[in-house]
């Protein structure tokens, strides 16, 4: 697969990503909800740390939760011109699709969640008790580096009530599947999983 085509893939996943999260900010109120079907639902919510709403200042007391936002951004910033000098570096040496692909998902899905962190509180006001509005007079819910990562596919997928002897949640009511995600983070998901369960193909080169 040639680099060109990794790029336009990246750029469609990049464009459905910032489409799908531009029309929930500008739409919807924090928390609204829409009902899609029984085991689906469009819910807003803004995620400001790193997977799950997990922060570096949950584990590192003495950092506040504002400078462990610039590390996490920064980290990630970083970590992109890693993953996109890997899939250079796979395209010109000729690796297999399946990698290339892979990389090219984990890619524009690390883009689009950074984008979000770089700069949606620059370009949009809050969701709190009200639509967005992109580039408000005013001026953006926060500077550059601090935007929150915009959440809206949820798959609730059965829910049980637990016996009393199940262990740690005993009693309590369980649903799968609770995370909120996106399109961003379900591209960088999908690549992951197919280099675990790809792995022998996905490393192998393709033969001229």
């Amino acid at each position: 697969m040639s680099l060109k085509k990794s790029i336009i893939l990246i750029i469609i996943i990049l464009l459905i990503d910032q489409i799908s999260k531009i029309y929930i900010k500008t739409t919807f109120v924090l928390q609204e909800s829409i009902d899609v079907f029984s085991w689906f639902e469009i819910i807003f919510v803004e995620n400001d740390g790193m997977a799950w709403g997990t922060k570096i200042s949950d584990f590192v007391s003495f950092i506040s939760d504002r400078t462990a936002k610039v590390i996490l951004t920064s980290f990630r910033i970083v970590a992109i011109f890693g993953i996109g000098y890997w899939l250079y570096d796979a395209t010109v040496k000729q690796h297999s699709r399946l990698l290339i692909v892979a990389i090219a998902l984990i890619f524009a899905g690390a883009l689009g969640n950074i984008i979000d962190s770089v700069f949606y509180g620059v370009l949009f006001d809050d969701s709190y008790s009200q639509v967005a509005t992109f580039l408000p007079e005013a001026g953006g819910y926060d500077g550059l580096l601090h935007g929150k990562v915009v959440d809206m596919l949820h798959f609730p997928l059965f829910e049980v009530d637990l016996p009393e002897w199940f262990p740690f949640y005993a009693g309590k009511r369980f649903s799968f599947f609770d995370p909120v995600f996106n399109v961003a983070d379900m591209a960088i998901s999908t690549g992951f999983i197919m280099l675990i369960v790809f792995n022998k193909k996905a490393f192998s080169k393709e033969e001229d």
